[in-house]
């Protein structure tokens, strides 16, 4: 009650929402309900659809599909007390448009519970406290993810193939990007400049990338891992049409 407190009484001292919510962490969404009702509504909680006598798939499977990428890109989720589990995403400032994408998505899989962004040097952490997190995110486990297996659960690979779209935008949202090359040609005699864009993926995970590129497959897109000798690998998608199908559906980071 504390920090509602706090902050309403910086928005009564002329405060913006906007600076209030980035000195506190906290999204105006929530700056805003505060200001119609300032106490906690009391809720029995959502029932997790993974821990019933009959497991059912999350009710808003596109967002799931989307938080999941995200996850395994640049998620992770860490227990706290009473059994508690944090889901952790961590993102780049210059994107808000995929930071409120990702809170987004956090409340349309957990609607009762609430979601909260840190603000940290460079980057935001966009968070959501829930017992259910591990039920729904079963590649949670001790470690980083490249130390560990990760594969998806039937029931989750059939969410990734009902949406694989939205599958691949999280994983570009987190560890991908869109990028314009350029090189040389030769034409009539003169030679130009010729530009043209692609997009990559990298992850140290060698099952997250399958996964990723398991992904294309099932979508029509044609890629080819870049030969590095770092640990990392990194997919590159750079045919035209591949590029179109990846604009059409993923586009720049934003």
């Amino acid at each position: 009650m504390k920090t509602r407190e706090r902050a309403l009484k910086l928005v009564a001292q002329g405060r913006s929402l906007n600076s209030v919510s980035r000195e506190m962490g906290i999204s105006r969404y929530a700056i805003r309900s505060w200001q119609t009702r300032i106490e906690p509504i009391k809720r029995a909680g959502m029932p997790c659809p993974r821990c019933q006598d009959a497991p059912t798939r999350p009710e808003a499977p596109a967002p799931y599909a989307y938080l999941l990428g995200l996850y395994l890109g640049d998620g992770c989720i860490s227990a706290h007390r009473k059994g508690v589990y944090f889901m952790r995403i961590t993102l780049d400032n210059a994107w808000a448009g995929i930071i409120d994408e990702c809170e987004t998505a956090l409340r349309a899989v957990r609607p009762d519970n609430s979601v909260f962004r840190v603000q940290r040097q460079g980057c935001v952490t966009v968070s959501s406290a829930s017992k259910h997190w591990p039920c729904l995110f079963p590649q949670h486990g001790p470690g980083m993810k490249h130390t560990r297996k990760i594969a998806l659960e039937p029931w989750q690979q059939a969410i990734v193939d009902e949406h694989p779209w939205q599958f691949v935008r999280g994983l570009i949202h987190s560890d991908g990007c869109r990028v314009t090359n350029w090189t040389t040609r030769v034409i009539a005699g003169e030679r130009k400049r010729y530009e043209y864009p692609r997009y990559f993926f990298t992850n140290t995970s060698a099952d997250i990338i399958h996964l990723f590129t398991d992904t294309l497959d099932h979508v029509g897109v044609e890629w080819k891992p870049l030969n590095q000798s770092r640990a990392a690998v990194t997919i590159s998608v750079a045919r035209k049409a591949s590029v179109a199908l990846m604009d059409l559906h993923v586009g720049p980071k934003y």
